[in-house]
């Protein structure tokens, strides 16, 4: 129990410290709760990341549900036993080419690919040098590898260089951690210059591409293949299933040898259940659709622009985009939980992203364009932002 609890609620039981830090919550407006959300639904959603409209595409729910039909609804088991299907080879073998890297492999989220990616490839006697701003899942992965990690601001090439300074006769391996796409503010990391400054130090380079993957390039095909970066000998990347593909899992990307030391040490592979054949064999649709219809990633970046013009125009602090997200900053954590709420009551569902969820304590407003939005639809979210702000 925390040292700093105080005595009246350690007197009330094993979790009576609990209440004290709900107490702790609700004075500084950070309070979540769940909110299950209708099957349909006539609000205008800008909140989640089904970035292409394909959650319920017809041809990748009819996926869902023949994978289900024929594999079973569960996966049985760990992918080394019995949960590995014939359809997670086809989707690793199809995301692997389609994003430009050797190989790849998946898992049962996003989180669980960062986690594993992070800790197989690093150590006790490894530096890892990670964004300020990296997700809470690389973040994770920092904290669980062991390895000396040194914390780099934002979106900086030149503090990383002089980071991995400290590498060469210290640490026997050094890895730099980054986002593609930092999910609060939807912005882009330098990744060549990133990349160089760990090719002049002999460090790997793990890119989370989660929020890149079917927005980015003329194709969709990702940051690091837009950076000219997939396929090299010393970067790694992570993607998920359950945005741009509409479904649920994660995956790692890289060299074959990578991926073979993955399954052979990744924890979050080797002792959890396989992605289940319902979300396998969903992602391998939305992805042959994505090939096909390659459009739906500009028009996403043509809806995000559009979002942030409007916004901008009424006089809200918005972000400009790199690709889907956008933000508008808020006073304070309550203001902004107020004005999503007054969105909501204007037909509009938006994210509201406050403390611990945003890095550098400034709530806000996240949007997140979907390919399927008409200009429309665009204009009334405008409109409506603006008037309830």
């Amino acid at each position: 129990m925390p040292e700093h609890v105080p005595p009246a609620a350690q007197a009330e039981g094993a979790f009576g410290w609990l209440d004290a830090r709900r107490a702790e919550r609700e004075r500084a407006g950070l309070v979540r709760t769940l909110r299950p959300r209708q099957a349909t639904s006539s609000l205008l959603d800008l909140a989640s990341n089904d970035y292409l409209g394909l959650a319920r595409h017809p041809e990748v729910t009819a996926a869902a549900a023949a994978a289900a039909e024929h594999w079973g609804a569960g996966s049985t088991g760990s992918r080394l036993v019995t949960g590995t299907t014939a359809l997670h080879g086809e989707l690793e073998t199809e995301l692997a080419a389609f994003c430009g890297f050797e190989a790849a492999l998946v898992f049962s989220s996003g989180y669980a690919a960062n986690l594993a990616a992070v800790t197989a490839l690093s150590s006790r006697e490894s530096l890892i040098v990670s964004d300020a701003d990296n997700h809470a899942s690389l973040i994770d992965g920092c904290r669980l590898s062991r390895a000396h990690t040194l914390v780099a601001p934002h979106a900086d090439p030149a503090a990383v260089r002089k980071l991995l300074d400290q590498a060469p006769g210290r640490y026997a391996s050094a890895l730099a951690v980054t986002d593609a796409l930092f999910s609060v503010d939807g912005d882009a990391a330098p990744l060549p210059d990133l990349a160089a400054a760990c090719r002049e130090h002999g460090a790997g380079l793990l890119i989370d591409d989660a929020h890149g993957l079917g927005v980015l390039g003329a194709r969709g095909r990702g940051a690091a293949h837009t950076a000219g970066l997939a396929g090299a000998p010393d970067v790694v990347a992570t993607v998920t299933l359950s945005k741009s593909l509409g479904s649920q899992g994660g995956a790692v990307l890289g060299p074959a040898r990578v991926i073979e030391h993955l399954v052979n040490a990744a924890r979050t592979f080797i002792f959890d259940t396989g992605l289940n054949p319902a979300a396998t064999g969903a992602a391998l649709a939305a992805l042959r659709l994505l090939r096909r219809e390659p459009e739906r990633a500009e028009r996403v970046r043509a809806v995000a622009g559009a979002l942030y013009r409007g916004l901008s125009d009424a006089g809200l602090a918005a972000v400009r985009p790199d690709a889907a997200v956008v933000s508008v900053r808020a006073p304070s954590p309550a203001q902004a939980l107020a004005w999503a709420a007054r969105c909501r009551a204007a037909g509009l569902v938006v994210g509201c992203f406050r403390p611990p969820s945003v890095p550098d304590g400034i709530s806000r407003l996240r949007l997140t364009a979907r390919a399927d939005l008409t200009d429309e639809q665009v204009a009334t979210a405008v409109a409506a932002i603006a008037a309830t702000a």
